[in-house]
């Protein structure tokens, strides 16, 4: 760490992508070094992306030095420390290795990759590159929300006792609309898969990580409803008009499945999960209930500064579920922020992301979730997948 009175040494970030998940970490990359104290300054250099005049102006618009359409070089530039990889997932797998090798510390969206074999790539080049001080993280940007970072608290002090059943949903609707145009989440060649892997990854991420428990074996479905959409005109973005062409959904709209879990505070336990987008009126709805031995916990991501608490060894006619407003300065990350009872919102997840990675690398300590543990969800991806294919009860996670 920084000697106080000293300036601190400069990180010197590139970002490879700039759409949705480019803007989220912009702000954190921004916003960071000014509410935390990290022992690194974070400097945004380089924003990349394909087509130089959107990247330009995404320069401008987030606040980056300067812009490239030329990942390869930006990854090769012995002036860049950190690699920041937001692009679609068909090239997180080229762009991480490509960066872990060139000595580049990498932080990388999830999911990790598009398939079990790249995520496998991506965590043996992690490990690789950790024996001389390299350090990868994936962007479970939700394992941050103070009131998450609580309930897990909560559970690793064994507040609910053991956990007995989970309950994990992530509805969304942005897709309810059959005539909505396509888009690269849609295809299966760059996102990987679709409601499953896009936002059921956030489920199963979550589930493990509040319990310590590990999932074992899975018994899905999936369900594409629309196989057709309208293709937008080229350069049109989502809100222009659509062409006559269609293109072809191959991913996803709706899954579900069952999980067994060992180990932590759920050994044992069964988990029901499901994630669609074609949930009519949940804009964000992320969901997760454990319920346990001496208590249960409830998280609403639509009230996400607020935990429900259940404590079953209450006295008759006092039991109920106690809602906690999660802004206090013995809370998760918020003594960093403002004072008791004003609320924190979406953007904070990735500066409290951010923060967790620079503290590390200025630590000289592995961050997590680690690339191994986003090839875990990997697996669990391709499990719920394969038993949703071949109409298996369960499948087992390697």
């Amino acid at each position: 760490m920084a000697q106080r009175g000293r300036e601190p040494e400069r990180l010197r970030v590139a970002m490879v992508g700039h759409g949705f998940m480019g803007a989220a970490h912009s702000q954190a990359w921004r916003t960071v070094a000014r509410f935390f104290p990290l022992g690194l300054e974070p400097e945004m250099s380089v924003i990349v992306g394909r087509d130089p005049d959107r990247t330009e102006a995404a320069r401008e618009h987030l606040g980056w030095e300067r812009a490239s359409t030329d990942w390869r070089a930006v990854v090769a530039d012995p002036e860049i420390d950190v690699v920041d990889v937001c692009s679609p997932g068909a090239s997180h797998v080229e762009v991480a290795i490509a960066a872990l090798r060139a000595g580049k510390h990498v932080l990388c969206e999830k999911p990790l990759a598009n398939s079990v074999a790249d995520a496998e790539a991506m965590t043996a080049a992690a490990a690789s590159a950790a024996e001389h001080g390299v350090r990868s993280m994936v962007g479970f940007s939700y394992r941050r929300v103070p009131a998450i970072a609580f309930a897990r608290r909560l559970v690793q002090d064994g507040r609910i006792g053991t956990v007995r059943q989970v309950r994990a949903l992530y509805l969304q609707d942005w897709l309810a609309d059959e005539d909505g145009p396509m888009t690269w989440r849609l295809d299966k060649e760059q996102a990987g898969s679709g409601s499953l892997g896009d936002i059921g990854a956030h489920a199963i991420d979550l589930v493990e990580h509040i319990t310590g428990a590990t999932l074992t074996s899975v018994s899905g479905t999936l369900e594409t409803f629309v196989r057709e959409r309208p293709l937008l005109a080229e350069g049109v973005g989502l809100s222009g008009t659509a062409s006559t062409e269609r293109g072809t959904v191959t991913v996803d709209d709706a899954a579900w499945f069952l999980g067994r879990l060992a180990g932590g505070a759920a050994d044992g336990a069964v988990g029901s999960f499901e994630a669609t987008r074609y949930a009519t009126g949940r804009k964000n709805g992320l969901t997760i209930e454990l319920s346990g031995t001496s208590g249960a916990i409830r998280f609403d991501l639509e009230s996400m500064n607020e935990l429900q608490v259940y404590d079953a060894s209450a006295a008759a006619g006092e039991q109920g579920f106690t809602r906690v407003l999660v802004t206090e300065p013995e809370h998760p990350y918020m003594a960093a922020w403002w004072p008791t009872g004003h609320l924190i919102g979406y953007e904070h997840t990735f500066t409290h992301e951010v923060a967790d990675l620079v503290t590390a690398i200025a630590e000289g300590t592995e961050p997590r979730p680690s690339f191994a543990e986003g090839l875990h969800v990997q697996r669990v991806l391709d499990a719920v997948e394969r038993s949703a294919a071949d109409g298996s009860s369960w499948t087992a996670i390697p």
